[in-house]
């Protein structure tokens, strides 16, 4: 037996208004009429009959629109492209596009899990790259002055003028700005009133040349002041260095991130406040755990010693017996006798060479990493080098850190209303 399947479209028609007389077969009492969508008298009845390709092409372009819609119910204005700043600014860092001002200006800004407070080099600036945000042509730009409460919270604040002004160090360089305010919109996220700097003078060479988007734990970072927008939590998956587009993404929010991910704590150190900080308890070269001093990754909040995860830096660098025993494990699994240097690298091949995993263990979670993301190759392409490097041996207390070139390829997801960090495998390049 075949089903007939009618669908029937209500209307609330006006009698008043009038209707076709060959169509008014109903009580006129009643405003309701029924209709068969293709009867004579349906107001949706096209005018001219479609073709079978135009009608599936009306619907494949009304399922995209659903499609469109339903997409930004998850992800929608709270992912920001991510690239590569080696390709598109020739800087080591991962950057994103930001518009500042009324009406908006672009800069391309470096993304840093490891500092606070956001900062961009203005017009005036010296020693300053040539693309600046010009302050005085952006309608909402204020400056802060010294009795703001975020005076109180940038690194060495100075009051000799109206403005409260900071000077900090960054990598090998030094920075001063006036604490400022003003329209920054992520996506089209809109956050008016946001506190950066507004640099005036920089030194050397290690400063992001469009400025800095601060994603540390802070009260100035982007996590502190979205606290009502993005509930403190937020993931990225940072592409290839390689990669010239911006194929990576900031995802901002709870909404959109993944469900299937494994997680370690995040930990607190008020030695490094910002840092984001978890608990390396043993790392594995092949299927064999290393036998590195428990004292190399263990973490002590009195000291600030332990393990972070960090966007800025590139390479992984761990504390020097923990380096040491790493590398000579990755050694023995390739088996190859000759082993050269290349600057900081102090484990590389002239001849191809197959590479073990290496899975840092964290409590609750293992991340392995492939080739991909163990090794680095001249351009030439003849030596081959593992991307890790021991730390130095200068800083205040040990740190071992996870960088970017480990991170690639994979959502990192920061949840600070949980004390949570999450890696999940994911290709972004």
């Amino acid at each position: 037996m075949k089903t007939q399947i009618f669908c029937l479209v209500f209307l609330f028609i006006s009698v008043a208004q009038g209707l076709n007389p060959k169509c008014d077969t109903q009580d006129h009492g009643s405003t309701l009429q029924v209709f068969h969508i293709y009867s004579q008298c349906s107001p949706f009845k096209p005018s001219k009959p479609l073709s079978w390709e135009e009608d599936m092409l009306s619907m494949l372009a009304k399922d995209q629109a659903r499609l469109q819609y339903l997409s930004s119910l998850v992800a929608g204005k709270s992912v920001v492209p991510v690239a590569s700043g080696r390709q598109i600014v020739q800087s080591p860092t991962y950057i994103v596009r930001a518009k500042i001002g009324t009406p908006p200006q672009t800069m391309l800004m470096a993304m840093d899990t490891s500092n606070d407070a956001a900062w961009i080099p203005c017009n005036g600036c010296i020693g300053c790259s040539s693309k600046v945000f010009n302050s005085a042509k952006s309608t909402t730009f204020n400056t802060l002055g010294c009795h703001a409460a975020q005076c109180k919270q940038v690194p060495n604040p100075t009051c000799g003028g109206s403005a409260c002004v900071f000077n900090m160090t960054y990598g090998t360089s030094s920075i001063a700005g006036n604490l400022s305010r003003d329209t920054v919109v992520l996506a089209t996220d809109p956050i008016p009133s946001y506190t950066f700097g507004c640099l005036q003078k920089t030194t050397g060479k290690s400063v992001p040349q469009q400025g800095l988007l601060g994603l540390g734990r802070g009260p100035l970072s982007l996590l502190s002041q979205t606290q009502h927008l993005y509930k403190s939590t937020f993931s990225y998956c940072l592409p290839s260095f390689r990669s010239p587009n911006f194929s990576g993404s900031l995802r901002l929010g709870p909404k959109g991130q993944p469900i299937r991910i494994k997680y370690t704590q995040l930990l607190k150190n008020p030695r490094r406040s910002s840092l984001y900080f978890v608990n390396l308890i043993g790392i594995r070269v092949g299927r064999r755990v290393v036998d590195i001093p428990p004292k190399a990754l263990a973490f002590n909040p009195t000291t600030g010693a332990g393990t972070i995860f960090d966007s800025g830096t590139v390479f992984t660098r761990l504390v020097e017996p923990a380096y040491v025993a790493v590398r000579n494990a990755f050694r023995r699994r390739v088996k190859v006798a000759n082993v050269t240097s290349l600057g900081g690298f102090d484990t590389c091949y002239t001849v191809p060479i197959v590479a073990p995993t290496i899975t840092f263990m964290f409590t609750g979670m293992n991340v392995t990493l492939p080739q991909e993301n163990l090794l680095i190759h001249s351009t030439a392409g003849s030596i081959t080098c593992l991307a890790m490097a021991s730390a130095p041996d200068n800083v205040n207390s040990v740190l071992n850190v996870i960088a970017n070139m480990q991170q690639q390829n994979h959502r990192v997801l920061f949840d600070v209303p949980n004390s949570r960090l999450g890696v999940a495998r994911e290709r972004c390049t």
